[in-house]
C-alpha cells in the first residue's frame, strides 16, 4: 500500500494506493462522510465488472445505495448527463452529508464531480478511478466538468474528493488502447517534471505491460506524486498547474474537430505532445533530440505519432476555443529538456500550422 497526500490551504486528502482497496471502500466512506445514504455512479462496463464488489462495500457499512449506471463514452460527458445525475440524487433525497462515488474512468470522474460539486452547493466526493489515465490524472486535483459543442470541459467547478481510492487490480481488466492512453499521461508528467521517471517509465515498460504488481504502484505512486504537489503549489491553475496542459490545447482541439472517442483523449495527448516539442525545435527553446526522444517512447507504447486529422483551419479555429485561452491569448506549455517546461502565448498561426503538419498521417 502507498498513500500520496494532498494538502490545501482549505482541505485535506489522501490518494490510496493498495490492491483490494475497492472493498475497503464502504469503511473508508463511512469515516470521512458518516451518513445513511449515498450514490453510485458508474460507468456501464465497469459496473458489470467491479459494480457488485463496491455495492456490497457500501452495504456492509450500511448504506443505502442510489446506483446510476452513466452512458459509457465521452460523448456522454455532456449537460444531459449531468441533468440526469441531479435526478437521480434528489430522488433518492441525498442531504449535504451524503457522498457521491464515482466509479470508473475519467468521463465518470468528471461528470460525478461536477455534479458533487453543483448539488446542493457542494456533497462529499469519492474517487475510485479504474483507467490508468483516471488514476494519474483525472482523479487527483479536484477538476470536474463537461463538454459543449464549442469544446471540452468548458463548463465544470473545481471540486476537491475526500478520497481517492486507487485499486491496481481493476487494470488487469483495462483494454490495451486503454491502458496505453493512461501511459500518454504518465510520459507528460515525467516530461514536465521528471526526467529519472522518463528513464524509468522507458526501461520498465515491459514489465508495466505486463501487469506487474511492483511496477505498477511505483508508477502509479510517482505520477499521482507528481500531479499531487503541481496540484498543491497551484490548486486553480494560476501558475504552475499550467504546466499540467503539455499538450492539451492540440489535443482538445483534436478531440473536439475529430469527434469525441473517435482519437481517445491518451492517443491525442500523445499527439499533442509531439505538436508541442515541434513548435518548441522551431522556436528553439529545446534540442530536436527531445523530440526524438518522446516519438521513441510514444512508438514503444503504441500510442499514435501521426493521425489523418482536419484541415489546419480547422484546427487553429477549434484551439481558439480552448479555455487557456486569455485575453485572446493562447497559452502553450512547451518542453525545454526533458523533465522542464515553459509557457508561450505569442505563437502565431504559421508556426502553429507547421506544429500540426508534423503530426499529420
Amino acid at each position: 500500500m502507498a498513500t500520496v497526500t494532498i494538502n490545501l490551504p482549505h482541505h485535506r486528502y489522501d490518494v490510496i494506493i493498495e490492491p483490494g482497496a475497492l472493498d475497503r471502500l464502504g469503511a473508508l466512506a463511512r469515516d470521512l462522510a458518516p451518513h445513511d445514504r449515498c450514490a453510485l455512479f458508474v460507468d456501464p462496463g465497469v459496473m458489470n465488472l467491479y459494480g457488485e464488489q463496491v455495492r456490497h462495500a457500501l452495504h456492509d457499512s450500511a448504506y443505502k445505495i442510489a446506483t446510476h449506471v452513466l452512458t459509457g463514452g465521452e460523448a456522454a460527458k455532456n449537460l444531459d448527463t449531468i441533468r440526469e445525475g441531479y435526478d437521480v440524487l434528489l430522488d433518492a433525497r441525498l442531504e449535504r452529508r451524503s457522498p457521491v462515488i464515482a466509479l470508473g474512468g475519467g468521463v465518470t470522474g468528471d461528470a460525478t464531480g461536477f455534479i458533487a460539486a453543483t448539488y446542493l452547493r457542494g456533497v462529499p466526493f469519492i474517487q475510485c478511478p479504474t483507467t490508468l489515465l483516471a488514476m494519474v490524472d483525472a482523479s487527483v486535483g479536484g477538476k470536474t466538468g463537461v463538454n459543449v459543442p464549442q469544446g471540452k470541459n468548458l463548463v465544470g467547478a473545481f471540486h476537491q474528493p475526500v478520497v481517492v481510492i486507487v485499486d491496481p487490480l481493476t487494470l488487469q481488466t483495462l483494454p490495451p488502447r486503454e491502458l496505453r492512453c493512461g501511459l500518454a499521461e504518465c510520459v507528460k508528467h515525467a516530461v514536465i517534471r521528471d526526467a529519472d521517471l522518463f528513464e524509468w517509465t522507458a526501461d520498465n515498460l515491459p514489465a508495466i505491460q505486463a501487469m506487474q504488481p511492483d511496477a505498477l504502484v511505483e508508477l502509479l505512486t510517482r505520477n499521482i506524486q507528481i500531479k499531487a504537489d503541481v496540484v498543491m503549489k497551484d490548486e486553480k491553475e494560476s501558475s504552475v498547474r499550467a504546466h499540467l496542459n503539455l499538450g492539451h490545447t492540440f489535443a482538445h482541439a483534436i478531440e473536439a474537430t475529430c469527434g469525441y472517442g473517435e482519437i481517445l483523449h491518451g492517443e491525442a495527448v500523445s499527439l499533442g505532445m509531439l505538436a508541442a516539442t515541434s513548435l518548441s525545435v522551431t522556436r528553439g527553446l529545446c534540442d530536436a533530440n527531445v523530440r526524438t526522444q518522446l516519438d521513441s517512447l510514444l512508438t514503444r507504447i503504441g500510442l499514435p505519432t501521426t493521425a489523418a486529422l482536419p484541415d489546419e483551419a480547422t484546427l487553429l479555429a477549434a484551439m481558439r476555443h480552448d479555455k487557456k485561452v486569455a485575453d485572446s491569448r493562447l497559452r502553450l506549455v512547451l518542453p525545454t529538456a526533458v523533465g522542464q517546461v515553459t509557457i508561450i502565448d505569442d505563437a502565431d498561426d504559421a508556426q502553429l500550422t507547421a506544429a500540426w503538419q508534423t503530426v499529420r498521417a
